[in-house]
Parts: structure tokens; C-alpha cells; sequence
């Protein structure tokens, strides 16, 4: 392998898998780079394994065995917005096999939060819901909800994406501090994300003085909306 030649693990987010990662897998593996897109279990290719036992200890195990069945090392890791809560469990077990990681428009949970803890109170009121009547995933959303610029890649998003499962929102995370142990950390925010959520984390990463922080000019599928932009960065921040 070529010493100019990096990995990178590219962790999607809720009702996605990892065909969302397409046009920054292309650009990366076009400048000779190794590039994995798992797809967490019980979505998209692999949605044919959704049950009522996906949590989030099983996505958290998705990547934890990426890494380990593909013996992966020196890794640049980017969770995009629910990846985070994976991802950010995943690290207490991969972090030897980790050069840098990054948080795209993602959440960063802290110790002992689950999902329905950083969701508004109405939403977080849904999910309770939900899982009262037995239900088992969160139905699609309408791209829009994405704010994607190209309607072409909207279509392709709506087209693409399956439901999410309930349970990964119902479990509490453990060793999430783990992440402050990574030496090269980053947090990116898409300008045309409304979400509260994202906006606070990338003030805390911004006021931390070991992460490096940029504001895209993007909707919240950055990976689609700007992957020059964000190829660029992972090349050159990371």
C-alpha cells in the first residue's frame, strides 16, 4: 500500500445505508484511497435483517467489526448525523485503529444519553409512543426533511431510503468520552440544517481548542450537496 494512501470509514445516518456515501467515495478512491460504507443493520442492503432486537449496541458492533474483519488501521472515521450515536460508542474498542475522526451535521451524545434524550419533546414524544403500541421503526421522512439542494439526488434519497429502527433510540450509551482520546477531531455543520441539536454541538467542538471546526454552506446531506467541498476537507483537515 502507498504511504500517500489513506482509509477512510464513512458511517451513515438514520433511514440511510451506505450508498448515500456514493459521490465522496467516488472522489476519494479516484485520488487512490481505500473508502468503506458499511450499512448499519436492519437498513437499506441490509434491511432484509430489521428485527425487533436491533439496538444500538448492534450498530455499534456493525462498525466495531468493520474494523476489525477488514483489519483496518490508521482510520479516518466520519459519522454523519445519527451515525454519531454508533460511532461514538464504537470508539472505546477501535480507538488504537483510529488516525482521526469526524462528526458530520452528526449528533455527539454524551455519557449515558439515548436517543430520545436529544430530540424536542414532541418528537421525543412520538418515539415513546411508538414503542408504547409495539411499533418497531420510524417511518420514512419526506426528502425535503433533508433539505437537499438537487432534486435530482432528492428523488434519489427518497427512492433509497428504509425505515428506521426504533430500538437504537431506547438504549443508553456507554464510554462516549472514549472520542476525546482521538487526536485529530472535527466537528462540520451544514448552514441549512435547522437542527438545535447539531448547532450546539458544533459550538461545543468550536469553543474546544483539540477539534477543528467548519460551517458548509450545504443542507444537511452534505455528502450530496457539497462532496468536493467535503472530500477536500477530509483530505486536507484530517
Amino acid at each position: 500500500m502507498s504511504p500517500s494512501r489513506r482509509t477512510f470509514v464513512l458511517i451513515h445516518g438514520a433511514w440511510h445505508g451506505g450508498w448515500v456515501w456514493r459521490p465522496v467515495v467516488d472522489r476519494l478512491e479516484a485520488q487512490g484511497h481505500y473508502v468503506v460504507t458499511p450499512t448499519l443493520t436492519g437498513l437499506a442492503d441490509r434491511s432484509h435483517l430489521f428485527s425487533a432486537s436491533v439496538d444500538l449496541d448492534m450498530h455499534i458492533a456493525d462498525i466495531v467489526n468493520t474494523f476489525e474483519w477488514n483489519d483496518l488501521t490508521d482510520v479516518t472515521l466520519v459519522a454523519h448525523s445519527y451515525g454519531g450515536w454508533p460511532v461514538s460508542g464504537a470508539i472505546q474498542h477501535i480507538l488504537p485503529r483510529l488516525s482521526s475522526l469526524v462528526y458530520l451535521d452528526a449528533f455527539v451524545p454524551h455519557e449515558g444519553e439515548m436517543g430520545t434524550d436529544t430530540q424536542t419533546p414532541e418528537n421525543a414524544a412520538i418515539l415513546k409512543a411508538a414503542l408504547a403500541r409495539g411499533e418497531l421503526s420510524r417511518p420514512v421522512p419526506p426528502a425535503s426533511f433533508f433539505h437537499i439542494r438537487d432534486p435530482k439526488d432528492a428523488a434519489w434519497v427518497a427512492a433509497k431510503m428504509t425505515p428506521q429502527p426504533l430500538g437504537v433510540a431506547f438504549q443508553k450509551l456507554k464510554a462516549a468520552d472514549a472520542r476525546e482520546k482521538v487526536k485529530r477531531k472535527a466537528y462540520i455543520r451544514a448552514s441549512e440544517s435547522p437542527s438545535p441539536f447539531f448547532a450546539q454541538y458544533y459550538a461545543e467542538a468550536k469553543a474546544k481548542p483539540d477539534w477543528r471546526t467548519a460551517l458548509f454552506d450545504s443542507g444537511h446531506e452534505i455528502m450530496l450537496d457539497a462532496p468536493d467541498h467535503l472530500t477536500e476537507f477530509l483530505l486536507q483537515s484530517t
